[in-house]
């Protein structure tokens, strides 16, 4: 029975992504107050600054990084743009990637300006805020492709989506805690995750700290497994990941804006073992 109990408890949680509203999930997360540039205490600064930092240390290289469950968001590629040759976007819902493939390809129409974003990733890179256009350029050049992904799965992604070594790096941010219906679904989906990664690669891994839920749009209230950082690193070591490093953001009281419970977000570094 209890087999049956796993399936049926990653069953209900597909069954709340059906009324996720990419336009309302980006409004809610990804404007001011939370995505506030000029607050050095802003959420979405501090998570630029931690995916800048693990980019650039030298370490994370190689030629392909992968996105696990990219919602409808862009920023968690940013800096991993400049030093991977080829980024592979994934996400379960097909609401989310075609919110993706409507900025790869141009046409307006997204939910949401990237520009800002652009701009402070380029600052944080040295570079004039003017120079956007050529990171948007070079975005654009290096996804391969944005494509369906299941963290429940042992095999995630299509069989023939990555080459036989597996990727370089993964990146995953607000994903594996907010699909999985307890503790041990996470922890195995980090597992499953894990198989895509070649041994000696890396992960950087953004989530949740004590959150239960968060509003995927209006009236559409998703449960999450609340964690807390013991727990996030014994996941890692159980699913074969050594750990690099830790960081802790908490909420300021002001982005504690009634579309979530979350506490904290915590900013992992690890390696494949």
């Amino acid at each position: 029975m209890e087999g049956k109990g796993k399936v049926n408890g990653v069953a209900a949680m597909a069954a709340c992504y059906q009324g996720f509203d990419p336009a309302a999930y980006l409004q809610y997360n990804y404007t001011p107050p939370r995505a506030d540039f000029e607050r050095k205490d802003s959420i979405v600064p501090w998570k630029l600054a931690c995916l800048h930092r693990a980019f650039t240390e030298g370490d994370v290289k190689g030629e392909l990084l992968v996105d696990i469950g990219s919602g409808p968001t862009l920023y968690q590629v940013l800096s991993g743009c400049e030093v991977f040759n080829k980024v592979l976007l994934t996400d379960f819902l097909e609401v989310n990637r075609q919110e993706l493939r409507g900025w790869l390809e141009d046409e307006g129409g997204c939910n949401l300006d990237w520009t800002p974003y652009l701009q402070h990733v380029c600052k944080l890179e040295g570079r004039r805020p003017s120079a956007w256009t050529e990171k948007a350029a070079k975005l654009r050049q290096v996804i391969t492709d944005i494509v369906p992904v299941d963290v429940h799965r042992p095999q995630p992604l299509a069989l023939d989506a990555l080459p036989s070594e597996g990727a370089d790096c993964l990146v995953s941010c607000f994903c594996l805690e907010s699909v999985s219906p307890d503790l041990a679904a996470f922890t195995r989906a980090l597992g499953h995750i894990g198989r895509l990664l070649r041994t000696g690669g890396h992960l950087l891994l953004i989530g949740a700290l004590g959150e239960s839920y968060y509003f995927g749009g209006p009236g559409v209230r998703i449960p999450v497994v609340p964690l807390n950082e013991a727990q996030v690193c014994a996941s890692l070591k159980e699913s074969g990941y050594t750990l690099i490093r830790l960081e802790v953001y908490t909420l300021p009281q002001d982005m504690r804006v009634g579309v979530d419970d979350v506490s904290g977000v915590f900013f992992v570094k690890a390696i494949k073992e």
